[in-house]
């Protein structure tokens, strides 16, 4: 899957397209006709074959013919999902499910009270209460509410390295920053960049602050933002993190053309593959990627860690930022949230996770871990399940996670604090200034 297909949110306007959609259409309006029919709109890349596999095989089964309703999968191409999803969900023809990220990708449809609150439903039913992790199934929440299930692999961000470089350079993975300081002066001494960045695409530099908030301050910090209030980013812990980029890239770790640089057309990923730069923090997908545009590199030279941690922080080292997943959500006007309810059960079942890691993906089941082995790279797959598995936190990626009319600002701001058109404590005030 490609990276923007799992990076994508809600865009800026959304409630208020939503709510015009609203007053458009009435109350009685579903995207089932009776019942016996549902629709899923989902992202229409690659990876769909699990899910169109998990359809066929549910309109096939007992449970579909309890329940007396069918699925009828919609894929909508990426580019045009985020548009699609915004006007049918404000229309008579609103899909009964649909996929999404969890977070602020499905506020304002949460706020329209166009989802089902599934968190009731999730507590006396054993199927959905234990089928997956915890950090996972609580990590696309509003308001400590599920609305979501658990559909694709996880995508925890990963500190990437180049084993042969560290190898060559008798240099150790990261387990604390003054470590990652260390051998960040040792590569610049050999002329080799530290850290590969696609500053061009600017939510490869919110990682790094994403990452720096939770070592420093613990995930509360965020966690209050997540929640709705601004003050949040008044928090020590965001200063000392905007001031920790600063000096990374005054002191060279990015090299001087990252803002040049973009991931979408794999141009980091090219510097980090071809020797240019010796580590890359990227979601998960970088294995993906690195697989289909520099194979070689993939299989002999690539290695992965956790996030170092920081002297004096909160934040635990086994702590994990990033996408958890994506998910299912239900509207609220489907007329049989029995089937709909009786799907998202099949999400659950081992049958769904072999497929998930035969496409290359890591289940967020909770029983998933005996499956790795049939995976592309067992190694990195049991790495992933055991990093998100052990978490004691997994915050959500923050472009995700907050309203979406804050989001585009706040990466506005992320990129001027990179590229230097801001300080440190201009970048904190501004962030107190978004709501």
């Amino acid at each position: 899957m490609e990276s923007y297909s799992r990076r994508w949110v809600l865009g800026a306007g959304a409630t208020t397209l939503l709510s015009a959609g609203l007053t458009a259409c009435g109350s009685g309006d579903s995207g089932s006709d009776g019942g016996s029919e549902l629709t899923a709109f989902v992202w229409g890349d690659d990876a769909v074959k699990v899910q169109t596999a998990a359809v066929n095989r549910f309109n096939k089964s007992a449970a579909s013919k309890k329940a007396k309703g069918d699925i009828k999968l919609e894929k909508i191409p990426g580019s045009d999902y985020p548009t699609k999803l915004r006007t049918a969900m404000g229309s008579p023809s609103a899909p009964d499910l649909f996929f999404n990220w969890g977070g602020g990708s499905i506020k304002a449809y949460q706020e329209a009270k166009r989802l089902v609150d599934l968190t009731d439903t999730i507590k006396v039913d054993s199927v959905l209460a234990n089928g997956f992790l915890p950090s996972v199934l609580s990590a696309g929440d509003l308001g400590g509410r599920h609305y979501g299930i658990p559909m694709r692999g996880m995508q925890p961000v990963i500190l990437f390295y180049n084993k042969t470089l560290f190898a060559e350079h008798k240099l150790q993975p990261p387990t604390t920053w003054d470590q990652l300081l260390d051998n960040n002066a040792k590569l610049k001494k050999a002329k080799i960049t530290p850290f590969a960045l696609g500053g061009a695409d600017t939510w490869t530099e919110l990682m790094w602050l994403e990452y720096l908030v939770d070592r420093i301050g613990g995930p509360e910090v965020f966690r209050k933002i997540q929640n709705g209030d601004a003050s949040g980013w008044g928090d020590p812990a965001v200063l000392k993190a905007a001031q920790t980029v600063r000096d990374l890239i005054d002191d060279g770790a990015f090299g001087s053309k990252y803002s040049s640089v973009g991931y979408n057309n794999a141009g980091a990923p090219a510097v980090f593959a071809k020797g240019r730069a010796a580590m890359h923090l990227m979601g998960s997908w970088e294995y993906s990627t690195q697989l289909g545009k520099f194979p070689d590199f993939a299989k002999k030279d690539m290695g992965w860690c956790a996030f170092p941690t920081v002297e004096g922080g909160a934040g635990d080292i086994r702590n994990v930022v990033g996408n958890p997943t994506n998910y299912w959500s239900v509207n609220s006007r489907t007329k049989n949230k029995d089937a709909a309810i009786a799907f998202l059960r099949t999400c659950a079942s081992e049958e769904y996770a072999k497929a998930l890691v035969a496409n290359g993906d890591v289940p967020t089941t909770a029983n998933a871990a005996k499956l790795l082995d049939a995976s592309p790279n067992p190694e990195f797959a049991k790495f992933q399940y055991e990093m998100v598995q052990k978490a004691p936190a997994f915050t959500l990626s923050w472009d995700q996670a907050v309203d979406p009319d804050v989001s585009t600002p706040m990466l506005t701001e992320i990129n001027k604090l990179f590229v230097g058109k801001s300080t440190p404590a201009r970048f904190v005030g501004a962030l107190k200034g978004l709501k």
